[in-house]
């Protein structure tokens, strides 16, 4: 299974949606940077993605983007061969 990384905060619904997609997909385990907890992650994300809101998710090395990114790669079947890696 991939690693998957989502940069997230603890009241956001669109990372709530993201989480359990990535669950019904089969991950397991998912790490989470929580940029409310730790606002300096948020000057992170943004350098490594480009973007400002949550999610953020990466699978692997990977950069796939947020929420709505998510489910158009899984609606195009494109998912899951990602987090088979």
């Amino acid at each position: 299974m991939a690693n998957v990384t989502m940069y997230c905060t603890g009241v956001c619904p669109y990372c709530a949606r993201a989480e359990m997609l990535l669950k019904k997909r089969g991950v397991t385990e998912i790490h989470k940077i929580r940029i409310d907890q730790d606002p300096s992650q948020r000057a992170v994300m943004m350098e490594r993605t480009g973007r400002r809101t949550v999610p953020q998710i990466y699978i692997d090395d990977r950069h796939i983007g947020g929420y709505d990114d998510l489910s158009a790669l899984d609606r195009a079947h494109g998912l899951e061969p990602l987090l088979q890696n």
